[in-house]
């Protein structure tokens, strides 16, 4: 199965939910039991959106925007001003 039809299936899923809590709001209420699953049904939209959007885009602007480290070593001359993590300053003794 592909993500395309994953992402259908959660979809109607989702959908048959969302009649379910209806159907329970006409029984019980709208309390705040009932509109705590509302907004969590609602979030659980919104997240699949979020997905199927993510799922659509293409892979390769991901990649793009990566940044290659060299494997070469730093300049020394960087770090002339700092302070050696965790020694403390070079004319200062720790507490």
């Amino acid at each position: 199965m592909s993500v395309h039809d994953d992402l259908t299936s959660v979809q109607r899923a989702l959908d048959d939910l969302s009649r379910s809590v209806g159907k329970l709001e006409q029984q019980l209420g709208s309390g705040l039991e009932m509109r705590r699953v509302r907004t969590d049904a609602d979030h659980l939209r919104e997240s699949v959106a979020l997905l199927r959007e993510a799922s659509e885009g293409p892979a390769t602007a991901k990649r793009a925007s990566l940044v290659t480290i060299p494997d070469t070593p730093y300049d020394n001359t960087l770090w002339t001003d700092s302070d050696d993590e965790g020694l403390g300053a070079r004319d200062r003794h720790a507490p």
